[in-house]
Protein backbone atom coordinates (compact mmCIF):
# COMPACT_ATOMS: atom_id res chain seq x y z
CA UNK A 1 0.00 0.00 0.00
CA UNK A 2 1.09 3.83 -0.59
CA UNK A 3 -0.29 4.69 2.34
CA UNK A 4 2.45 2.81 4.71
CA UNK A 5 6.60 2.74 4.62
CA UNK A 6 8.73 0.15 4.36
CA UNK A 7 8.39 -0.27 8.55
CA UNK A 8 4.37 -0.76 8.47
CA UNK A 9 4.28 3.19 9.72
CA UNK A 10 1.70 5.63 8.18
CA UNK A 11 3.09 7.93 5.78
CA UNK A 12 3.40 11.61 6.77
CA UNK A 13 3.29 12.96 2.83
CA UNK A 14 1.71 11.73 -0.21
CA UNK A 15 4.11 9.44 -2.14
CA UNK A 16 4.46 10.94 -5.91
CA UNK A 17 4.46 7.89 -8.49
CA UNK A 18 6.33 8.57 -12.01
CA UNK A 19 4.32 9.93 -15.11
CA UNK A 20 4.96 5.92 -16.66
CA UNK A 21 3.04 4.64 -13.79
CA UNK A 22 0.19 7.08 -13.85
CA UNK A 23 -0.53 5.71 -16.79
CA UNK A 24 -0.34 9.56 -18.96
CA UNK A 25 3.23 10.94 -20.94
CA UNK A 26 4.22 14.37 -20.12
CA UNK A 27 5.50 16.98 -23.10
CA UNK A 28 3.44 14.63 -26.02
CA UNK A 29 0.76 16.75 -28.61
CA UNK A 30 -1.05 13.95 -29.81
CA UNK A 31 -1.54 13.98 -33.88
CA UNK A 32 -4.42 12.95 -36.04
CA UNK A 33 -3.99 9.34 -37.27
CA UNK A 34 -3.76 9.42 -40.78
CA UNK A 35 -3.99 5.90 -42.11
CA UNK A 36 -0.59 4.71 -43.90
CA UNK A 37 -0.66 1.65 -46.04
CA UNK A 38 3.21 1.44 -45.72
CA UNK A 39 3.38 1.65 -41.74
CA UNK A 40 3.51 -2.31 -40.28
CA UNK A 41 0.63 -3.07 -38.61
CA UNK A 42 -0.06 -6.30 -36.28
CA UNK A 43 -2.67 -7.83 -37.31
CA UNK A 44 -3.52 -9.97 -34.13
CA UNK A 45 -6.53 -10.45 -32.93
CA UNK A 46 -6.33 -10.16 -29.26
CA UNK A 47 -4.20 -6.91 -30.07
CA UNK A 48 -7.01 -5.32 -32.70
CA UNK A 49 -8.64 -3.85 -29.78
CA UNK A 50 -5.99 -1.49 -28.85
CA UNK A 51 -6.09 2.26 -29.87
CA UNK A 52 -2.41 3.16 -29.20
CA UNK A 53 0.28 -0.01 -30.64
CA UNK A 54 2.80 2.94 -31.32
CA UNK A 55 4.68 4.84 -28.42
CA UNK A 56 8.06 6.53 -27.88
CA UNK A 57 9.84 7.18 -24.34
CA UNK A 58 12.67 10.11 -24.60
CA UNK A 59 15.36 8.73 -21.75
CA UNK A 60 16.17 10.92 -19.93
CA UNK A 61 12.97 12.96 -20.70
CA UNK A 62 14.50 16.30 -20.73
CA UNK A 63 18.23 17.68 -21.10
CA UNK A 64 19.80 20.35 -18.97
CA UNK A 65 23.66 21.09 -19.85
CA UNK A 66 23.92 23.05 -17.16
CA UNK A 67 27.09 26.41 -17.26
CA UNK A 68 28.58 26.03 -20.56
CA UNK A 69 31.81 28.02 -21.90
CA UNK A 70 31.07 30.20 -24.61
CA UNK A 71 32.15 29.33 -28.14
CA UNK A 72 32.71 25.50 -27.09
CA UNK A 73 30.45 22.99 -28.60
CA UNK A 74 28.77 20.72 -26.51
CA UNK A 75 26.85 16.94 -27.36
CA UNK A 76 24.77 14.94 -24.93
CA UNK A 77 22.89 11.40 -26.23
CA UNK A 78 18.99 11.18 -25.68
CA UNK A 79 17.64 7.55 -26.18
CA UNK A 80 14.11 7.10 -27.54
CA UNK A 81 12.57 4.17 -26.98
CA UNK A 82 9.80 2.26 -29.43
CA UNK A 83 7.67 0.73 -26.19
CA UNK A 84 4.58 -0.07 -29.07
CA UNK A 85 4.08 -2.88 -30.99
CA UNK A 86 4.63 -1.40 -34.28
CA UNK A 87 7.33 -0.12 -36.12
CA UNK A 88 6.86 3.48 -36.47
CA UNK A 89 8.77 6.26 -38.35
CA UNK A 90 9.54 9.34 -37.39
CA UNK A 91 11.35 12.60 -37.95
CA UNK A 92 13.11 15.74 -35.94
CA UNK A 93 12.12 19.07 -36.53
CA UNK A 94 15.86 20.99 -36.29
CA UNK A 95 15.76 23.86 -33.89
CA UNK A 96 16.27 27.42 -35.14
CA UNK A 97 19.74 28.71 -36.29
CA UNK A 98 19.78 31.23 -33.14
CA UNK A 99 19.32 28.54 -30.58
CA UNK A 100 23.07 26.98 -31.18
CA UNK A 101 21.34 23.37 -31.23
CA UNK A 102 21.32 20.72 -33.54
CA UNK A 103 20.01 17.16 -33.34
CA UNK A 104 21.68 14.67 -35.06
CA UNK A 105 20.37 10.97 -35.82
CA UNK A 106 19.80 8.16 -38.12
CA UNK A 107 16.47 8.64 -40.05
CA UNK A 108 14.23 5.10 -40.51
CA UNK A 109 11.85 2.89 -38.98
CA UNK A 110 11.99 2.20 -35.28
CA UNK A 111 10.52 -1.66 -34.67
CA UNK A 112 10.87 -3.11 -31.17
CA UNK A 113 14.00 -0.99 -30.41
CA UNK A 114 15.58 2.47 -29.95
CA UNK A 115 17.38 5.31 -31.55
CA UNK A 116 20.28 7.57 -30.41
CA UNK A 117 19.56 11.26 -30.88
CA UNK A 118 22.88 13.28 -30.13
CA UNK A 119 22.07 16.63 -29.31
CA UNK A 120 24.42 19.30 -29.95
CA UNK A 121 24.74 22.67 -28.63
CA UNK A 122 27.38 25.57 -30.03
CA UNK A 123 27.47 28.00 -26.56
CA UNK A 124 26.75 31.24 -27.97
CA UNK A 125 25.70 34.83 -26.46
CA UNK A 126 22.97 35.79 -28.72
CA UNK A 127 21.99 39.78 -28.94
CA UNK A 128 25.75 41.21 -28.36
CA UNK A 129 24.91 43.02 -25.36
CA UNK A 130 26.75 42.71 -21.70
CA UNK A 131 24.53 40.57 -19.34
CA UNK A 132 27.60 40.42 -16.88
CA UNK A 133 26.85 37.31 -16.27
CA UNK A 134 24.13 34.12 -17.27
CA UNK A 135 22.37 34.18 -20.50
CA UNK A 136 19.85 31.22 -20.50
CA UNK A 137 18.79 29.20 -23.56
CA UNK A 138 15.29 27.17 -23.24
CA UNK A 139 13.88 25.49 -26.55
CA UNK A 140 11.73 22.48 -26.94
CA UNK A 141 13.08 20.43 -29.95
CA UNK A 142 9.72 18.63 -31.25
CA UNK A 143 9.84 15.50 -32.59
CA UNK A 144 7.52 14.58 -34.79
CA UNK A 145 5.90 10.28 -34.88
CA UNK A 146 3.15 8.82 -36.52
CA UNK A 147 0.53 9.10 -33.49
CA UNK A 148 2.09 12.39 -31.63
CA UNK A 149 4.56 14.86 -31.13
CA UNK A 150 7.04 14.69 -28.47
CA UNK A 151 8.55 17.71 -27.38
CA UNK A 152 11.94 17.40 -25.63
CA UNK A 153 12.72 20.51 -23.56
CA UNK A 154 16.45 21.64 -23.79
CA UNK A 155 18.39 24.03 -21.39
CA UNK A 156 22.01 25.49 -20.59
CA UNK A 157 23.54 28.55 -19.62
CA UNK A 158 26.04 30.00 -21.12
CA UNK A 159 29.00 31.79 -19.24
Amino acid sequence: SLMVDVIGQTRKEKVILPSYLQGKKPNTIPNKKIEDPVAGKVSISSLATRQDLTSFHLIPPRVTFGVLKEGCTYTTTVVMKNVGVNFSRFRVKQPPPYTGLRVMYTPGPVAGLQVELEIEILAMVIGGKDSGGLEEVSHDIEILTETETLLLPVKANIL
